[in-house]
């Protein structure tokens, strides 16, 4: 009996190896099992462009899927197929629907403040935060401590879209609502160090360098979340961020 891991968590750890982020894992995963899943589960080794290109065709014909959904598909599938199963799939890219060029609604200044005005506490300084940096609501989530600087009036936002590092501004009409916010977060790191809590998540690589970095303020997230949960990677329990789903339905 062979004992090579299942395909899909081949998938998971060739993810991990290279440092994708655990939504994108999620998403990857999901799409492989669907594609397989649609063609009754046949091993992927077994299919290729035709059955890759029959898939699409149901996305977007009898699932009126959105091109930018299809290409995420299509590139889970590719992850697949290059990385896992070592196969060529030659050409592919001809099947990667074209994605509609729209130009984005941009709200008034008006319509922005009547939207702030509605929040309140910790979503409105995380809405005040998104508008004023230009962050990405899931930038905002993975902030740390050490991404601040104050004196300089940046952000450093680190493994963007793209695995990009990138500063962007931290507009000075926020900069005190935060520093209080903080008082209440190293609150909370304080009672979690008291209780000789686990510290928080780090990327593989920099856990294994710095051991304890994860128990130190500066690695703290900025936004985290009211209580602990269980690390969905290494089943740890810890103090996670607080999740992007909440701050998009207030």
């Amino acid at each position: 009996m062979s004992n090579s891991p299942k395909l899909l968590d081949q998938v998971r750890n060739s993810l991990r190896q290279r440092n994708y982020s655990y939504s994108t894992e999620k998403t990857y995963i999901s799409w492989i099992k669907r594609f397989i899943i649609f063609h009754d589960k046949r091993h992927p080794k077994e299919m290729g462009e035709k059955e890759i290109g029959e898939y699409l065709t149901h996305l977007a014909v009898d699932r009126n899927v959105a091109p930018k959904t299809q290409n995420q598909a299509l590139n889970a599938i590719i992850y697949l197929y290059k990385y896992i199963l070592k196969i060529d799939l030659g050409e592919i890219n001809t099947l990667r629907p074209r994605e509609s060029k729209h130009l984005p609604t941009v709200l008034t200044q008006k319509e922005v403040h009547n939207i702030l005005s509605l929040l309140h506490g910790e979503n409105k300084l995380m809405a005040k935060l998104l508008y004023g940096s230009g962050l990405r609501v899931s930038e905002c989530m993975n902030l740390r401590i050490k991404d601040l600087d104050f004196e300089m009036g940046q952000i450093f936002v680190r493994d963007s879209k793209g695995n990009k590092d990138r500063l962007t501004m931290l507009p000075q009409s926020i900069q005190e609502p935060l520093k209080e916010h903080l008082f209440g977060v190293r609150s909370l790191y304080q009672e979690d160090q008291n209780n000789n809590g686990e510290g928080v998540y780090l990327p593989h690589a920099l856990a294994r360098k710095y051991p304890r970095a994860g128990k130190e303020w500066i690695w703290q997230w900025v936004f985290p979340s009211g209580k602990l949960s269980r690390d969905p990677r290494t089943r740890i329990i810890r103090r996670h961020h607080k999740h992007a789903s909440g701050l998009r339905k207030v």
